[in-house]
């Protein structure tokens, strides 16, 4: 054991006084405590001015700051710094439990860029406001959106901290990636142009993979144009774009406020509303029901299906033919067998 009798002179104390007792390393040397910041000799960093002392002004970093190829003033080899969260790290994120945004949702943050693009007449698939904001904006805001059928929510800001980390100000907008087409126009381009229409309506489907599934298939079979409601309807995102393989990009989506109004303007278009149902009597395929002319399919939501009112405007309620024991198919699978009937009665009709 080294006798400290042996020690040599201890150096003059520096210009800053040091709390408590002195270090040595394992070479018998003075080491500074890294609190302190030692005098660098006219480096860089010496006209940096001092950081404030207390939370948040420690200067611990600045020895490992010093040198960035990892070497301190104390002589010793530092590996390289890595970020908070790199590739090795075992801390853990600061926001663990904020959701990961997908890089192909854009989003619009403030009232003034919200209102802008409203007034714009660029397509926003929903709009979140703070909860008891009120001001002109704000009012402008819902008004516009009420009157271009855009979902508006009133969040407390705790939802807003989780879709973003950037400086919200109380307003956060999703920017559809497509562009929605009137029901109408829709359906009046198909009977001048001679097309006998082919619709599906959406009631609530609220999961964007199964509506994206279901957006593929649908395009794959002959359908024409999807109409989907204003509110409590999947949003279209990447997911949802990725999932339907580019059909939403072929696809009309018509989004309407009132799918009972929508429903009743088919029909009076001489469009036969069928609806799929576990709660109809008669079977897909078993029926005599001719799918030859205009058609409008109406599918459900996951969770109970086709809204009462809806299902009873229906011309026509159908179900899937099931021996499991599950009774019970995803929405994307019954819409496809759905789809499929009234693709190949066309077909052999043609």
């Amino acid at each position: 054991m080294e006798n400290p009798i042996d020690r040599p002179d201890r150096p003059e104390r520096p210009g800053r006084p040091v709390a408590g007792r002195r270090f040595y390393d394992g070479d018998n040397r003075p080491v500074t405590p890294k609190q302190f910041r030692p005098d660098r000799g006219g480096s860089e960093f010496d006209e940096r001015p001092a950081r404030p002392k207390g939370r948040g002004g420690s200067d611990n970093r600045d020895e490992a700051a010093g040198d960035r190829t990892g070497r301190s003033d104390r002589g010793e080899t530092r590996p390289p710094f890595r970020e908070r969260g790199g590739e090795g790290s075992n801390e853990r994120p600061r926001y663990e439990n904020r959701p990961a945004q997908a890089a192909s949702i854009d989003m619009l943050f403030g009232l003034r860029p919200i209102q802008e693009a409203l007034n714009a007449g660029r397509t926003l698939e929903k709009i979140f406001l703070l909860r008891g904001t009120k001001n002109s904006l704000v009012t402008d805001i819902s008004a516009a959106a009420r009157a271009a059928g855009i979902q508006v929510q009133l969040v407390p800001v705790e939802k807003l901290d989780n879709l973003t980390r950037k400086n919200h100000q109380g307003a956060v907008a999703f920017v559809s990636p497509i562009d929605y087409a009137p029901l109408d126009t829709i359906v009046t381009g198909l009977f001048e142009e001679g097309k006998v229409p082919f619709l599906l309506l959406l009631d609530r489907i609220t999961d964007v993979r199964n509506f994206g599934a279901i957006a593929r298939t649908a395009e794959c079979l002959g359908v024409q144009a999807i109409v989907v409601p204003g509110r409590g309807a999947a949003q279209i995102n990447g997911d949802a774009l990725k999932t339907s393989a580019g059909a939403l990009n072929i696809l009309p989506v018509c989004r309407e406020n009132n799918l009972q109004d929508s429903i009743r303007f088919l029909q009076q278009s001489g469009v036969t509303v069928v609806a799929c149902t576990e709660k109809a009597d008669d079977a897909v395929g078993a029926a005599e029901i001719d799918f030859t002319g205009p058609v409008a399919v109406l599918m459900g939501s996951e969770e109970d299906g086709i809204s009462p009112e809806l299902l009873r405007l229906a011309d026509v309620k159908l179900k899937v033919p099931m021996a499991g024991q599950i009774q019970s198919l995803n929405v994307s699978v019954a819409a496809g067998i759905m789809l499929f009937e009234v693709a190949r009665q066309r077909v052999n009709a043609a």
